[in-house]
């Protein structure tokens, strides 16, 4: 009986090894060893090869299962509805392309801005009074750049599709007056503006040239995507989205634009009353606009320069001959007076060289404007066409200084001639006296009857 107890133990206990022993799970594939209850055998033998198979299965099972999830996961990024949004945002930008080969969508709908310079100068407070008496309100969305500035908003206006001949809205538009004596409208018509330009200011207007009007065109578009304006060839890409805000404490959320391309911190502080959201628009407009009216201003003085050459052209080649210049007193005066006042409209009664404007100065807030003006300029080469007026007025100053040489010799040689003449007068009067002296000295009775009269008159005083 001891032996079938021992034995029926044995068995049992075969058994329960057997029934207790745990394989490793598939998800550990580096399990070293078998659990035996509460012990773990290590394995030292032969019988690890299936499960360092199996390890290597797993492990592309695993690789497999990854690289499908990743696929996966990129047929659903590039499919979803995001994606899809910002292709489409993207198919709507003005501005296609990037870097250098970057340009305007020529699907896309453009507005006329054009620049007007029909005078010398504007008095801004007669044109006000003026245009205010037509129905115009001055300075629309205070700006209270007046009277660096006058600023008129002018109703939406009907105009006629080109391509369906049916009338269209063409919304509301802006006229910006310098005192430089240019005008600068953004979406009005060209009746309109010439209406204003060539009826009333001229009442405002000193010096008006209106048959020398120099006329100035650009495109713009209005992108509503942009905070920031800038110019791309001969278009202005002018930003609308509103980028100033005012949180509780009266500080401002969002920074204004300061350059065409990018945007810094605001120096100054917001005023107290909130910003309407087209005010950054329309001072970007205000800065653009005086770098047009600059130059339109320049344009006018290159073709007076030219006419100023047109009248002077003859002179070098009258000199090179040898011939005297056929030119009066008048005439040479005229020139110098025109190339001087030219020289000075240039670079003493406007701001065409100055850096900056007053108006960028005075304004109440940093609103870095400067950048606009300063970028516009560099896109109409304003500052080398005015490198190059002053090299041309510098040769225009060589003609008229050979006209005043040629002036003061005409009237030092006439002064010669009037002196050798009045030697000339008094040498004869001089050479008569003494020929008759000699005459009388020669004839004895008219000598002695000359002495005696002067006898008799002696001696009849006494």
């Amino acid at each position: 009986m001891a032996s079938r107890a021992q034995t029926w133990n044995a068995f049992r206990s075969i058994v329960r090894r057997h029934l207790t022993t745990t394989q490793p799970p598939r998800s550990f594939p580096r399990a070293a060893g078998l659990l035996l209850g509460d012990r773990v055998i290590p394995r030292r033998n032969a019988l690890d090869r299936p499960f360092s198979s199996s390890r290597a299965l797993l492990r592309d099972e695993s690789a497999a299962t990854s690289t499908k999830r990743k696929a996966a996961r990129t047929q659903a990024s590039s499919n979803s509805l995001r994606r899809v949004a910002v292709e489409a945002q993207r198919s709507r930008q003005v501005i296609k392309g990037r870097g250098r080969k970057a340009y305007v969508d020529p699907d896309i709908e453009t507005k006329d801005v054009t620049a007007y310079c029909a005078a010398e100068t504007y008095n801004l407070h007669i044109a006000r009074h003026l245009l205010r008496q037509r129905g115009y309100e001055p300075d629309p969305l205070h700006t209270d750049l007046f009277p660096q500035v006058l600023h008129i908003q002018t109703p939406s206006l009907v105009g006629k599709d080109n391509d369906t001949g049916k009338g269209k809205l063409q919304g509301v538009g802006d006229i910006f007056i310098f005192p430089s004596g240019s005008a600068v409208t953004w979406n009005v018509s060209e009746k309109l503006a010439l209406s204003i330009v060539e009826r009333i200011l001229p009442e405002a207007a000193g010096n008006s040239h209106i048959d020398k009007m120099e006329i100035e065109d650009m495109a713009y578009v209005e992108d509503a995507d942009r905070e920031h304006s800038k110019i791309l060839g001969d278009t202005i890409i002018l930003g609308t989205k509103s980028s100033s805000s005012i949180n509780s404490s009266g500080t401002p959320n969002h920074p204004l634009p300061t350059s065409l391309d990018h945007a810094s911190e605001v120096e100054n502080a917001l005023p107290e009353q909130f910003q309407p959201p087209d005010l950054a628009t329309t001072l970007a407009k205000i800065a653009i606009s005086s770098a047009l009216a600059r130059s339109t201003k320049l344009a006018v003085l290159e073709n007076m320069l030219n006419a100023y050459f047109a009248t002077t052209r003859t002179i070098p080649t009258t000199l090179s001959t040898g011939s005297r210049l056929p030119f009066s007193r008048a005439f040479i005066l005229q020139k110098t007076g025109e190339l001087l006042s030219l020289r000075a409209q240039l670079n003493l009664y406007s701001e065409l060289t100055d850096s900056l404007p007053d108006l960028f100065w005075d304004y109440r807030i940093e609103m870095g404007l400067e950048s606009y003006y300063e970028q516009v300029g560099r896109a109409l080469d304003v500052g080398v066409r005015i490198k190059v007026l002053n090299e041309r007025m510098d040769y225009a100053s060589e003609i008229a200084a050979v006209l005043r040489e040629r002036l003061s010799e005409k009237h030092s040689t006439e002064l010669e001639w009037l002196i050798i003449g009045l030697i000339s007068i008094e040498v004869g009067f001089e050479i008569a006296r003494l020929w008759r002296e000699r005459e009388e000295s020669g004839d004895s009775e008219s000598t002695e009857a000359l002495m005696r009269e002067w006898l008799r008159r002696e001696l009849g005083k006494t």
